[in-house]
């Protein structure tokens, strides 16, 4: 590690009531590791300097340093130093269960980041549901970091709302119940075999807890940090000020119903555990229950929806759907945000360039290659529509935008599958749909603002 630098880092806290009031717990001594075990991997953690210490080391799971007792509601204030571009974290509510992996630590992590993405003070949830909370999330955090030096950092965890700070910015904030409590514990990342990284290390010094009375001492509400519900199908107090509604109860079909009927598909859906299931037939376009859409049109929003797709599948969102188009064999007709596992479905190497691929708009415009989406787990679809703007974005990435009812919109429908179509695209308002292509998919979260 490189020489860490003593000088203490002096920051006003925070928080809303003067410290000198609050009962803060030391969860390091400074001298020794006390209160404190070891679980996962084998990199070495050695106090020095009055700070811990994580040493890297080759062919290693994951490793952490964990506190003995568990945490619920807390306030922690810690200082970090990394910069030898090795990722690291602190976990919070976190676990070590037989039953579970083996007894693998998993839980909510503050992320420590000193590559160029920058994502310190996100929020992973290790060996669990992967990113909570990047800062593409909030890209103005991604500054808050500073190598070379030590930076302090703030986890307020209060009921079902976690929220980060880097050195008095502000980082992430979501909503989640899925563990209430747990260790907090200081990870030392894998390396695997790279033996550049061998003794690389991050350290820990001033790491404090709060316990008591933590409502009390909690920072204000910033309102221009971007939070995250994870409670699935429901609501948080902040979505319902920002206007959001449910387009989905996730218990039954009220809202939908088929877009060649006049009530729900009686095949080809379920509604299971909180999850709108499409089922598995023979892979045809709207063959077996048939596409689903809204029982409302909708004009200016911002829709979002979680979806997970099987291997192989092929879906879609729709919107600016008109179901008067379209009577006979396949599907509706209108805009579609493409669902599809490009490595492995035949549609994703049809198409110009690529815009029959995951993300794209399709057959018109393509989504990049490259993008941040993992068939394992649920993905984040939102599609924004003001006017004639349209965007695009997964997992709290832009993939593409576009301005329709112009010219150049006009031009680029007479050369796809939807020339045919009149004014394809430039209705003032449309149906939003799921849709049936034979292969099983889910969705759960389907969120819309309305938009001026």
């Amino acid at each position: 590690m490189k020489k860490i630098i003593l000088c203490s880092l002096v920051l006003l806290s925070v928080g809303n009531v003067s410290t000198f009031a609050q009962e803060w717990q030391s969860l390091f001594n400074g001298k020794s590791l006390s209160g404190w075990v070891q679980r996962g991997g084998k990199a070495d953690y050695k106090v020095e300097n009055g700070a811990i210490v994580g040493y890297a080391k080759l062919n290693t799971d994951n490793s952490f340093l964990c506190t003995k007792k568990n945490y619920g509601d807390f306030i922690l204030e810690f200082e970090f130093y990394d910069n030898d571009d090795l990722n690291s974290g602190v976990q919070l509510r976190s676990q070590s269960l037989k039953d579970y992996m083996k007894g693998r630590v998993h839980g909510y992590q503050f992320e420590i980041d000193p590559s160029t993405r920058a994502w310190t003070g996100g929020i992973y949830d290790e060996a669990r549901r992967g990113w909570l909370y990047p800062l593409t999330k909030n890209v103005a955090a991604k500054s808050a970091f500073n190598s070379n030096a030590w930076n302090k950092a703030r986890i307020e965890a209060i009921g079902p709302n976690i929220r980060t700070w880097v050195n008095g910015i502000p980082c992430a904030d979501i909503i989640d119940t899925m563990t209430p409590e747990g260790f907090i514990a200081l990870q030392v990342h894998t390396i695997g075999n790279d033996e550049a990284k061998v003794g690389k290390s991050v350290a820990w010094r001033n790491i404090r807890i709060l316990t008591k009375d933590v409502a009390k001492y909690a920072t204000a509400e910033n309102r221009n940090v971007p939070q995250v519900n994870l409670i699935d199908n429901s609501l948080s107090e902040r979505e319902k000020a920002e206007g959001w509604q449910l387009l989905w109860n996730g218990v039954d079909t009220e809202g939908w119903r088929g877009a060649k009927l006049s009530h729900f598909p009686e095949k080809g859906w379920v509604v299971e555990n909180g999850i709108l299931k499409v089922l598995k037939d023979k892979g045809g376009e709207s063959a077996n229950g048939g596409d689903i859409v809204t029982v409302r049109k909708y004009r200016n929003f911002m829709l979002s929806v979680d979806f997970k797709i099987t291997k192989g599948a092929n879906s879609g969102i729709k919107y600016f759907v008109d179901t008067d188009l379209n009577k006979g064999q396949g599907s509706a007709i209108g805009c579609e945000f493409q669902i599809l596992d490009d490595e492995r479905h035949p549609d994703a190497k049809l198409g110009v360039k690529g815009n029959r691929k995951l993300g794209s708009l399709y057959d018109l415009i393509p989504a990049p290659d490259k993008k941040n989406f993992n068939i394992d787990s649920f993905n984040t679809a939102l599609v924004i529509v003001n006017g004639r703007h349209v965007e695009h974005w997964l997992n709290g990435e832009k993939l593409l935008e576009y301005e329709r009812d112009n010219q150049e919109w006009n031009a680029l429908v007479a050369y796809s599958k939807y020339r045919d179509w009149p004014n394809f695209g430039n209705a003032a308002d449309g149906y939003i749909l799921l849709q049936d292509h034979g292969d099983e998919v889910w969705f759960k979260n389907i969120k819309i603002k309305q938009l001026p």
